[in-house]
């Protein structure tokens, strides 16, 4: 018969290595051979007195030791001898099974009873002259003797004992003096039942980490039978995440850490289970190691009733989203980021007006429908690293960090009170609130979180009282700002109606040839107040509460349209650049679709439209822009990068990202008559996107010198006053018309 299959013989297996293991516990377990004496550490003579617990003189921080010997070196619970552990008075601080069994005493409580008492009154001198020669000696004392039974009898025994190591104890072995086979069938057969009837798991592994015995306790913890689990790799009955923690542990081990640690295991149908492992090498005569032998206990439902238990005491029942505790330990982690870097962060205190009245009009069963259908509102108007939480009945707050901009916290109030104004649908009968939110931003308002949280709530009264479906700010100041940028964005929402927008065209010039093919879209906003606006005049705005969307969608449906003109009156291949804002680049995909429909409809080749981006967009979030740009290229869309050489990592976005054109920043441009430093970074820009297969375009290039340094290091393309300003449609036209005479050559 195969003994790997045997339980018989796999519990003599596990009994051999369990005495094999106690040489690695490192104080915690014993070394035994029968025969020969125990080896045990020897007495700390010097050691430090230490505050003592009761008259045996053992101290708080020895006991402590010996709970945390006992539950991460447990194994020698498995010994076929008993094994004492005695205060100075005798007393019985820690017993093994065979120990407990032999004497009659309660594991749990053996400090009840001292080992003297039990020996036989006429071996009591032998005794007593062992134990003291055994607390002061380094190698170790033996005696034979006789001891009571819980029986009346009595039981010939042979004593071995050593002082611990700590100098505060007496370790003792207790070996039966009759024929050492009867002993050892005798221990074989209790480690076998022990084995077999454990509560806990027992699993031993090789060298490699492959399974070679499990107890039946540990089979059924994972719903498998021992034959199944009998040569398969401990990691494979493991997760990613349990692998990862006990490749940990085992760094840790060997470094001398403690092993005792939870793990979470998959059990044949599934399902997670948490165990507390205690692990134990294996080692040969030669302190070779062998394997690994763990004690493992089923923590599965302590686990969930803990998860449980954290879970209800950060996390709101009705909504999900955390409570005021988990709220509160946020604003305190985010705070503590804000002061250490150069960002700041806004709280904002949300109430929902009149829903009171849906309370009492239609119940709290219903009013608890608005509270769940609210709190999804608000998840989807913020990002993910922020946190969204509610305080209770109808009031949430949401921190912003890592802002650097007020604009965002203003569009995100925007779409905080747009999206609480919309109709509920509460099982049939629709429902109105909206939203009074109270903005407080740290550290310029407070830099106390409990003065944080009352400035953004008296904000948010303010809100309400001014008739709420608002926002407002703490300071007066911020207040008249934010209202002068609603004015602009009611401005703005004005001008696309009454067709206030102008786009103005720059050209791109080849620098080998002369010839304009190429042009950039620029916006203007003619102010019936203010006059002609640039970009940077209203564009913050626009980005600010999401109007950026609807322009951008104006802007690319006009640049297409004079596009397809041109490539009839100029060019075939006339192509013409658009400037897209970071709050377009998050938007939803289908605007982009319809543009491809669009173009489809204008019989239009999609790379005659260039999508133009800043390094900015590629820092916020690798993910989602690679993703928007394959769009982009699976469309057709060219896509050029502006503004580089002022952003960081450009090499690594040239290699990693979809791009067509690199645009040099003016900056650079500026300065190449009299830096020579710039011209070389330039021709190194050049240099190394040729190779990328990628076209360069020099922008703000405003003097012959510059155009000249430019065609000779290679550059592709320019723009700039040198050539032209920026002008409407129809003049540039007639510019092209002309022959392109005013461009220098």
């Amino acid at each position: 018969m195969d003994n790997d299959h045997d339980p018989a013989a796999q519990a003599g297996s596990a009994h051999a290595h369990a005495r094999r293991a106690d040489h690695a516990l490192p104080g915690g377990a014993f070394a035994y051979d029968p025969g020969e004496p125990a080896a045990l550490p020897a007495l700390a003579r010097n050691a430090s007195p230490l505050p003592v617990t009761d008259n045996s003189g053992v101290t708080i921080d020895r006991l402590r030791h010996e709970q945390d010997l006992a539950r991460s070196g447990d194994l020698y619970l498995l010994a076929p001898v008993a094994y004492f552990l005695l205060a100075f008075d005798s007393a019985v601080l820690q017993v093994n099974l065979v120990g407990a069994t032999m004497l009659g005493v309660a594991r749990a409580n053996p400090g009840l009873h001292h080992f003297r008492t039990f020996v036989v009154p006429a071996f009591l001198p032998d005794f007593d002259g062992f134990f003291a020669r055994a607390l002061n000696s380094s190698t170790g004392e033996t005696c034979r003797m006789r001891l009571r039974t819980p029986d009346a009898g009595g039981v010939d025994v042979t004593l071995h004992g050593s002082a611990d190591g700590s100098g505060q104890a007496c370790r003792l072995i207790v070996e039966r003096a009759e024929g050492k086979l009867a002993a050892l069938e005798r221990s074989e057969e209790r480690l076998r039942r022990i084995v077999h009837s454990a509560g806990e798991g027992i699993w031993e592994i090789d060298r490699a980490a492959n399974t070679t015995f499990v107890n039946p306790r540990m089979a059924r913890m994972l719903g498998y039978s021992i034959e199944e689990m009998l040569a398969r790799p401990l990691l494979s009955f493991m997760d990613d995440d349990g692998i990862a923690m006990l490749e940990q542990c085992l760094a840790g081990h060997a470094q001398g850490a403690p092993i005792a640690r939870e793990y979470r295991f998959i059990g044949k149908d599934g399902r997670v289970v948490w165990t507390c492992m205690s692990t134990s090498a294996i080692l040969d005569a030669d302190g070779v190691c062998l394997g690994a032998l763990a004690l493992v206990t089923d923590i599965t439902e302590h686990k969930q009733s803990t998860e449980l238990i954290w879970h209800q005491a950060n996390y709101d029942a009705l909504t999900g989203l955390p409570n005021r505790h988990m709220f509160m330990d946020r604003l305190r982690h985010e705070t503590r980021k804000a002061d250490r870097g150069a960002a700041f962060l806004a709280l904002l205190f949300i109430d929902l007006d009149h829903f009171k009245a849906i309370n009492d009009r239609l119940g709290h069963a219903r009013g608890d429908l608005v509270l769940m259908e609210a709190s999804r509102r608000l998840a989807s108007c913020v990002r993910s690293s922020d946190t969204l939480a509610r305080l209770g009945g109808d009031e949430f707050t949401v921190i912003l960090s890592g802002l650097d901009h007020i604009g965002s916290v203003e569009r995100i109030a925007h779409a905080i009170v747009a999206a609480l104004a919309l109709p509920f649908d509460l099982a049939g009968e629709m429902a109105f609130v909206s939203a009074s939110v109270g903005i407080a931003l740290y550290p310029p308002d407070a830099r106390d979180i409990d003065q944080l949280v009352e400035r953004a709530d008296r904000a948010m009264y303010a809100a309400k009282n001014a008739g709420g479906h608002q926002f407002s700010y703490v300071t007066q100041d911020l207040q008249q700002a934010a209202q002068a940028r609603q004015s602009i964005a009611a401005d703005l929402r004005a001008a696309i109606a009454l067709g206030q927008f102008e786009i103005v065209y720059q050209p791109i010039v080849s620098l080998q040839t002369g010839a304009v093919h190429k042009a950039e879209a620029l916006l203007r906003w003619r102010h019936p107040v203010r006059g002609l606006l640039g970009p940077a005049e209203f564009i913050p705005f626009a980005e600010s509460n999401g109007l950026i969307v609807e322009i951008g969608d104006w802007v690319f449906r006009e640049v297409a349209q004079q596009v397809q003109r041109w490539q009839r009156s100029i060019d075939p291949l006339f192509q013409v650049s658009v400037n897209k804002s970071p709050v377009q680049f998050r938007h939803d995909a289908d605007l982009y679709l319809s543009w491809l429909d669009y173009l489809t409809e204008l019989g239009l080749p999609a790379h005659s439209i260039v999508i133009e981006i800043t390094e900015g967009v590629l820092f916020e979030g690798a993910a989602q822009v690679i993703e928007r740009l394959r769009q982009f290229r699976a469309m057709g869309l060219q896509v050029a990068l502006d503004d580089f050489g002022t952003g960081y990592s450009s090499l690594s976005h040239l290699k990693r990202f979809d791009i067509d054109y690199v645009k040099i920043d003016q900056s650079f441009v500026a300065t190449l008559e009299n830096d020579v430093g710039d011209l070389a970074l330039c021709e190194a820009i050049i240099v190394m996107a040729h190779k990328l297969g990628l076209k360069v375009v020099a922008e703000g290039v405003e003097t012959k010198v510059q155009r000249a340094l430019l065609v000779d290091a290679g550059c592709d393309f320019a723009q700039g006053y040198v050539f032209a300003r920026p002008m409407p449609a129809q003049e540039f036209e007639a510019m092209a018309a002309a022959g392109m005479q005013r461009l220098p050559h």
